[in-house]
């Protein structure tokens, strides 16, 4: 005997619903122990239900797993038919009779109301289906007459798929596995073109694409990229795909094989029809969008990014990093605030993310830029100074902080600029315990080019 570990069935459970996705991409959890599979329009694809249901519970047995499975129209009535008869597949209609005979625990109830039942001399699902319903609503809830009513196909609620249906899919089937690079490489292209060309019937193009990849083991592994335009192109795709696969630190193991590789669409847009011939900014953009994409696809997209401006007089606020693949259009056209061209810029071109703390000596004049600073243990001799330029913090969001900065652009003599700022107001409150005047803090924000 073992202690149960909820966590791993349910971790174990989940890759059984990974490997049923290649029979019907809508499968939802029935914790803790079952799935659903809405095969509606998939089971002609593997010679109907009665083939379908053989075929995924032998792979299943082989694997070492004790498997229980029905067919019904409905997934309660389904479910009950899986709690006591395996193998049953009723069409739709015969709900009703398939499962009255059945005992009253096979509707998995709650165990207080199966007891209760017993002991009214309800037996079976039939006794409790002859009494009225506001019979049962009233000494059971109407939660479980609701559960009755489905299993007898007097009503059904939907099941909740673990991940959603995506717009467009695309899949190739093996009689035998394969392995080699070459066929999957292959098998992608003609993928992208098939998904494409449905794709292209309704004028639309795909923002995010995912290619599945079953193998005959069981074990399924999945390859996503975004785009930051619409794909409408095969070769894009390919191309992407190509990107992500070299780029793996896991290489895609293929095992024994791979039985299905799927392809598919989980978000696309309406493609808007652009000129092209005689626009060249059209393809400066195309070709950047491109490269991004190539780029993200390697790196992962979180790591390409793009500032835009923001409302904010607070210089570490005034910029926001997005995605680039999300955010390319807003940030070609984001309005900058302007300079005059004869003047040099007012904000570094480097601005660091934190503030970096410097050593001033204390001889520094109070309300003045400092003669000489230490930063990153090298010390920096002041030659010009411009400023100061004073920038009041958000009063509203400050918890007891310094709500003031003078920023101070400086040259050292070696010819670096840098852009300096005091915390705080030179006054009354800068004073030690012993009453003498208190050092200020400064700190260097970002470095000039």
């Amino acid at each position: 005997m073992f202690d149960a570990d909820e966590a791993a069935d349910a971790s174990l459970l989940n890759d059984i619903a990974d490997w049923c996705d290649r029979f019907t991409p809508l499968v939802a959890l029935d914790a803790p122990h079952g799935l659903f599979l809405d095969i509606t329009g998939c089971a002609h694809l593997f010679g109907g239900e009665a083939a379908l249901m053989q075929m995924l519970c032998g792979a299943l047995r082989r694997q070492g797993f004790a498997v229980s499975a029905a067919i019904a129209a409905t997934s309660v009535c389904a479910r009950t038919l899986r709690n006591h008869l395996h193998g049953r597949i009723v069409g739709e209609g015969g709900e009703a009779a398939a499962v009255q005979p059945l005992p009253v625990f096979a509707l998995g109830a709650d165990q207080s109301i199966t007891r209760g039942l017993r002991r009214a001399g309800l037996n079976t699902i039939g006794d409790v289906a002859a009494r009225a319903r506001h019979e049962i609503a009233a000494r059971f809830g109407a939660g479980f007459t609701i559960l009755l009513e489905q299993a007898l196909g007097e009503g059904d609620a939907p099941i909740s798929p673990r991940k959603p249906l995506p717009d467009y899919i695309v899949e190739k089937r093996f009689a035998e596995p394969v392995a080699t690079e070459g066929v999957i490489s292959a098998t992608l292209s003609r993928l992208a073109q098939m998904l494409v060309t449905a794709m292209d019937r309704q004028g639309k193009g795909a923002r995010r694409l995912e290619a599945s990849f079953f193998r005959t083991d069981g074990t399924l592994r999945a390859i996503m990229v975004d785009t930051g335009q619409p794909a409408t192109r095969s070769e894009v795709i390919d191309r992407l795909f190509r990107e992500r696969l070299e780029a793996l630190n896991d290489p895609l193991d293929p095992g024994f094989g791979f039985d299905l590789i799927r392809l598919s669409a989980s978000r696309t847009e309406i493609v808007v029809p652009q000129q092209r011939d005689l626009d060249a900014n059209v393809h400066d953009n195309d070709e950047l969008a491109d490269l991004v994409d190539r780029i993200a696809a390697r790196i992962g997209g979180r790591r390409v990014v793009v500032h835009l401006p923001q409302d904010s007089h607070i210089p570490e606020r005034a910029v926001m990093a997005a995605p680039a693949q999300h955010y390319l259009a807003a940030a070609l056209q984001a309005s900058w605030p302007a300079r005059v061209a004869s003047e040099p810029p007012l904000r570094p071109l480097r601005l660091f993310e934190r503030p970096e703390p410097i050593r001033v000596p204390f001889a520094t004049v109070p309300d003045g830029p400092p003669h000489h600073f230490t930063w990153r243990r090298a010390t920096h001799a002041v030659v010009r100074v411009e400023g100061p330029e004073r920038i009041a913090m958000e009063w509203w969001k400050q918890d007891g902080e310094v709500l003031t900065r003078d920023y101070f652009r400086v040259e050292d003599e070696s010819g670096l600029r840098f852009w300096i700022y005091r915390d705080g107001l030179y006054g009354s409150e800068l004073v030690n315990e012993d009453g003498k005047p208190a050092p200020a803090n400064w700190f260097v924000h970002g470095l000039f080019a």
